[in-house]
């Protein structure tokens, strides 16, 4: 009985490392998509191009993400913020838009 444990919590943690892969390349074709925005200005439409394709639908879904219209439309608003992933995702951009928004809430309050 142990050893159905062992193997089945095994298999559990290579699927949510195989997510994680997964992930990776999810941020990696977004970088690529913003690095073209700012290069050639086709960004949002190489991400949803790559989204919609048989390859980008496969890599989001073993990414635990559901290929739907919705995340294409998600994904095309992220590349044409222009902001890396890694930028993106780190503590100081987040409390940095954490701030702003607490700013303009501010302002909005002063002038109404």
């Amino acid at each position: 009985m142990t050893d159905f444990v062992d193997a089945t919590a095994f298999n559990f943690e290579q699927g949510q490392r195989a997510r994680k892969l997964f992930a990776a390349v999810v941020l990696a074709a977004l970088d690529d998509a913003i690095s073209d925005d700012k290069k050639y200005g086709n960004g949002p439409d190489q991400i949803a191009r790559w989204a919609r394709s048989r390859d980008g639908r496969e890599v989001l879904s073993c990414a635990g993400i559901d290929p739907n219209e919705r995340v294409v439309s998600g994904l095309m608003e992220f590349v044409s913020r222009g902001v890396r992933t890694s930028v993106a995702l780190s503590r100081e951009e987040s409390e940095r838009r954490q701030a702003a928004e607490l700013a303009e809430l501010a302002e909005a309050a002063q002038a109404a």
